[in-house]
């Protein structure tokens, strides 16, 4: 219930989670509590106490078990049976010295209530239903002290402040103690979550330039390949294609920027006039045809990459004369399909391993030019890394990427995403 219309908003108090404790309290900070037995000690000293010799032998028992509760249950080596005996055993004794001695020793109660926060405060929690290793604990320490308080013939104040003791040491311990390991919990949590971002940036970042670099180099090669077939003979020709270089260089170098600055794609539109204009430079006929309505931003991004992955890879693999680009926008999915009518992706594979010796080599191996400039594998074919990252980049939008034959031969990328 609200206790006023417009409630303000709550106070958070400004807090550092990488300056806070990941571990909390160690066990030393619960064996100074023992500073307590000081007043049974008094009992001892005073001579309220009788046997003397019991009585010490029960309070050095009593504070060394104290101290191997505290140990073990902090020691993560030690299994949690050992400290659940260890407290059962202070139980014991914190029983059998206050019903024989009467007086002071009770506020060996409140430890003995520290002692089960401590251990119930390590123990495993199940995902659902009650807290059972708190009720259990904390609920029969508190019973017992009642039963012994009871029959050791108190009073009713001195019962009830044993009791409350207990219950306050043993709930305040246990709940500090879980809130420390949520504590590290979600640090650890944070710590996961910063590596994947960074994971997924860097994933992000070399896709992008794979996809921008690998096609805008792939077409300078075969422009600069172009130029020196062409130098001698016909040098106005040549001057076209260096300042085409030149200027699809610059370009580069904007997108480049601007993949840096996390830029995603500049469009399916751009996409298919660039596609067009690599096609023709290469020598492959290109045929564009579109049906539907506009995309959406990211559909449109998204098919941009497939538009130019799949141009590159027809570029750079295919040894095809033409490439039909479709784009199909049924309203529920939108669908980019690339086909060429080269050798098919025997071809693909082949010219990884082929394009990888010319980078190498610098050369094709015969001793003169060749007729047909091919470039520098840079972006893999079926398999490789520019495919891979274009079906992340799809499987991330809920979308799918499929590459093979073509049914009249050559060969095949579709790419769908959802609107």
């Amino acid at each position: 219930m609200r206790l006023w219309k417009d409630a303000p908003p709550r106070r958070t108090p400004d807090l550092d989670l990488d300056k806070l404790d990941r571990n909390g309290p160690e066990g030393g900070a619960f064996v100074f509590w023992l500073i307590i037995l000081l007043w049974p000690l008094r009992d001892i000293v005073e001579g309220r106490s009788h046997p003397v010799w019991l009585a010490v032998l029960a309070l050095l028992a009593f504070a060394a078990v104290h101290v191997a509760v505290a140990r073990t249950a902090f020691d993560g080596r030690v299994p949690i049976k050992v400290p659940v005996g260890l407290l059962l055993v202070e139980a014991g004794l914190a029983s059998a010295a206050t019903a024989g001695f009467h007086h002071r020793w009770f506020t060996m109660w409140p430890l003995l209530g520290l002692a089960t926060g401590i251990v119930v405060g390590h123990m495993p929690r199940q995902t659902k239903g009650p807290e059972l290793p708190m009720l259990i604990g904390i609920g029969g320490v508190s019973a017992l002290c009642i039963l012994v308080s009871a029959a050791a013939g108190e009073d009713a104040q001195t019962i009830l402040g044993s009791w409350y003791g207990v219950v306050t040491a043993a709930l305040v311990t246990a709940v500090v103690l879980r809130l420390f390991t949520v504590i590290g919990m979600l640090r650890a949590a944070r710590e996961e979550l910063a590596e994947a971002a960074v994971e997924q940036e860097r994933l992000r970042f070399s896709r992008d330039l794979h996809d921008l670099l690998g096609h805008t180099l792939s077409v300078m090669v075969v422009k600069a390949q172009a130029v020196r077939l062409v130098a001698e003979r016909d040098p106005a020709v040549a001057a076209e294609q260096a300042a085409d270089i030149e200027k699809v260089g610059r370009q580069a170098l904007g997108e480049v920027r601007q993949a840096v600055s996390g830029y995603r794609g500049r469009g399916l539109a751009e996409e298919l006039d660039a596609a067009v204009t690599a096609l023709a430079d290469s020598g492959v006929d290109a045929a564009v045809r579109r049906a539907g309505p506009p995309l959406p931003p990211e559909p449109d991004a998204l098919l941009g990459w497939a538009v130019r992955e799949g141009v590159t890879n027809v570029i750079r693999h295919s040894g095809a004369r033409s490439c039909a680009i479709t784009i199909r926008n049924d309203g529920g999915n939108a669908t980019v399909e690339i086909s060429d009518d080269g050798a098919g992706p025997g071809r693909h594979a082949a010219a990884e391993a082929v394009g990888a010796a010319h980078a190498t080599t610098g050369h094709d191996g015969g001793d003169g030019p060749r007729s047909r400039p091919e470039a520098p594998a840079l972006s893999l074919g079926p398999g490789g890394h520019g495919l891979r990252g274009l079906a992340e980049r799809m499987e991330a939008a809920g979308g799918t990427l499929r590459t093979g034959a073509a049914p009249g031969g050559g060969f095949l990328l579709t790419a769908t995403v959802p609107i």
